[in-house]
């Protein structure tokens, strides 16, 4: 066995450097196992994959491995939102409590569903105790959810929710459609189109999943508030038993998604693409320009840097996290994974590895890759 890999996939004629770039992450020995793929204008330029699947290193990482990508699968919720909105069923400006009346308790009934998928409901994390098992139990959250008054007045800038935005999401999906965020994604989006990427991922896919691996220490969270608590450090903050079976059949559309990076890269082809993925237009034009326009910017109440938000995606106005196009949007997910859109280029890309780092966002490996992209263009 070495440590350093052999790199599989392909690079078109000109993106050869981003190759070198990607062995490069096995310099020092900090990376495991990992994909990253580039697509412009909807085909593939670049699908790179390397590495082992779990910490052992003893399993390869094959062109079909999945990985969890946690938050990352915020923007392809997103994605599943604006595809509702365009078959009638809402539009962002309403209420989530027109569809989830029970939603509008204590002081919610104003906060709109374009709030809510910006992180301006004030609902970073569940107040009242808990067990961690009890996030698996769906009618138990959104219970929680709809009884809890805001953290801060809605629509007061914006404090990150690693878990609740996706409830929200669901919830009206269900209400309005009768389907899950995972159930319409693969039923209307990926499973038609071959895309490998799920919310809620079946059991007869777990043995080609990675195994992710631990950051060497606890991310930055910066000044520690009640807020920040809520949202990550109370012992019901998270479900736990992440990599477990029933933690990977779950849906939380906020934070365990399933895919890779060639996966991910095709659908956040939908933000680059103005709704279209290959041949088909399955989402309408203004409804990508609605989910990428900038909802709410400033200092955010939960992670420890300022924010450029739209629906579900994070915008590269402030942070640079997406290479140097500031029209670029993209989320991260825990740990180093991410999926990034560039609409002035056409160009969308993803990263997908197995060892988490302690970066909240922005992960050195991810942006390394994203600026070698640059540099070939």
């Amino acid at each position: 066995m070495t440590d350093t890999p052999d790199i599989h996939g392909f690079t078109a004629p000109g993106f050869e450097p981003v190759r070198d770039a990607f062995a490069s992450l096995w310099d020092g020995n900090d990376e495991i196992g990992a994909a990253f793929a580039i697509e412009i204008d909807g085909k593939p330029v670049i699908d790179l994959w390397g590495g082992w699947t779990g910490k052992k290193r003893e399993a390869e990482w094959a062109e079909d491995t999945i990985v969890p990508v946690f938050s990352t699968g915020k923007a392809i919720t997103a994605l599943v939102m604006g595809w509702l909105k365009d078959q009638g069923h809402f539009a962002f400006t309403d209420r989530v409590a027109d569809y989830w009346p029970d939603f509008a308790a204590n002081g919610k009934s104003e906060v709109t569903i374009a709030q809510a998928l910006s992180h301006q409901a004030g609902l970073s994390g569940l107040i009242e105790p808990m067990e961690a098992g009890d996030w698996f139990d769906r009618d138990f959250i959104e219970a929680r959810i709809a009884a809890q008054a805001p953290l801060w007045p809605p629509g007061d800038g914006s404090g990150y929710s690693p878990l609740v935005y996706g409830f929200i999401a669901d919830a009206i999906a269900l209400r309005t459609d009768g389907r899950s965020i995972g159930q319409i994604l693969k039923a209307e989006i990926t499973g038609s189109h071959g895309i490998d990427f799920f919310i809620g991922t079946p059991e007869s896919e777990h043995a080609r999943t990675a195994e992710h691996r631990l950051p060497p220490k606890a991310p930055d969270l910066g000044e520690i508030n009640e807020i920040t608590k809520l949202a990550f450090l109370k012992p019901w903050s998270s479900p736990g038993r992440r990599g477990a079976a029933e933690w990977r059949k779950a849906e939380f559309p906020a934070a365990n998604g399933h895919g890779n990076a060639r996966s991910i890269a095709a659908l956040m082809g939908l933000y680059a693409n103005e709704g279209r993925l290959g041949d088909d237009a399955l989402i309408a034009p203004a409804t990508i320009a609605e989910l990428m326009a900038e909802q709410v910017r400033g200092p955010d109440r939960v992670l420890p840097f300022d924010l450029s938000l739209g629906m579900g995606v994070m915008r590269n106005t402030t942070n640079g996290f997406y290479g140097p196009e500031s029209a670029s949007i993209g989320h991260y997910g825990m740990g180093g994974s991410c999926g990034f859109a560039d609409p002035v280029r056409h160009l969308s890309g993803s990263y997908t590895p197995c060892q988490l780092s302690f970066h909240l966002a922005g992960d050195p490996r991810a942006v390394s890759l994203i600026n070698a992209v640059y540099g070939c263009l």
